[in-house]
């Protein structure tokens, strides 16, 4: 149950120490919330998770629903195996990008909102960059829903959007930040790959990221933009960016672009 809200917000009795460990955004989002929505990405689950932040979360006695997203760039049944194995439940599969599974999501939220008892329920939403928080609120409420203010015992910047006739989910900036380089597990290779799942545009040494990257699925990327590299990150670069056209002063291919370009496909989904 939630705790009463006050001027110096929900959560009060919290220790100081642990709430000191995470992003205070990511404290407030979850104090001020009934449920908490984790969104994982479905093909990098442990990498994606924060198990510090969910032991935190059942410490508040607040449910947690795991959200696998980008369902749609894996096997559905492997995914299911690796959940049952790992014991993450419950949870909800989905995908923002063909919607599949939002219907699911929304009962589950209904069905645990039923197990609280007060007048309005919060749901929070949490997760790393890039598993795709901001669609998954969209396709729960719609692209266009009305925002409301913040309301008395509320954290500044935090918004609320109706869900149901009670339910609300609270819009805010709750991403939990990452390190520059997180290792991604490549299930293809088995081994533990260096590639940053921060924003294509902000992360450091693209074509170290490249590398990394062909490294772990070299033929799924040659395949997409049509490549015969090698799995030699240098050639890949090298002929799409000749091939893009992208050429900066000295008949030169604009490599840290063209790495750019490839990071954004990956992290976009439309390298599969």
């Amino acid at each position: 149950m939630r705790n009463k809200p006050g001027k110096k917000g929900r959560g009060k009795s919290d220790p100081i120490k642990q709430r000191k460990t995470f992003p205070s955004i990511v404290i407030k989002v979850i104090d001020e919330s009934d449920i908490i929505l984790e969104i994982l990405d479905a093909r990098f689950i442990k990498d994606t998770r924060d198990i510090k932040i969910e032991d935190y979360i059942k410490k508040q006695k607040k449910i947690l629903i795991y959200v696998l997203n980008k369902s749609d760039l894996v096997e559905v049944k492997d995914l299911k195996k690796e959940l049952e194995t790992e014991k993450i439940h419950p949870f909800e599969i989905i995908s923002s990008k063909t919607r599949k599974g939002s219907r699911e999501l929304r009962d589950r939220i209904k069905r645990e909102s039923k197990k609280i008892s007060a007048q309005r329920i919060y749901v929070g939403i949490i997760g790393y960059p890039n598993t795709g928080k901001s669609s998954v609120i969209n396709i729960l409420v719609g692209k266009h829903s009305a925002r409301t203010a913040s309301q008395s015992g509320f954290t500044k910047g935090i918004q609320k959007l109706k869900l149901s006739e009670n339910v609300y989910l609270l819009d805010s900036p709750g991403v939990i930040p990452i390190s520059e380089y997180s290792s991604i597990k490549s299930e293809a290779l088995g081994k533990h790959t260096k590639i940053s799942v921060r924003t294509y545009d902000k992360v450091k040494d693209p074509e170290m990221q490249v590398a990394y990257l062909m490294k772990a699925a070299p033929s799924k990327i040659e395949k997409f933009y049509q490549i015969k590299a090698n799995g030699n990150s240098e050639i890949l670069i090298e002929e799409l960016g000749r091939k893009k056209h992208i050429i900066k002063k000295g008949d030169e291919v604009d490599g840290d672009k063209v790495a750019r370009l490839i990071l954004k496909d990956w992290q976009e989904g439309r390298i599969y």
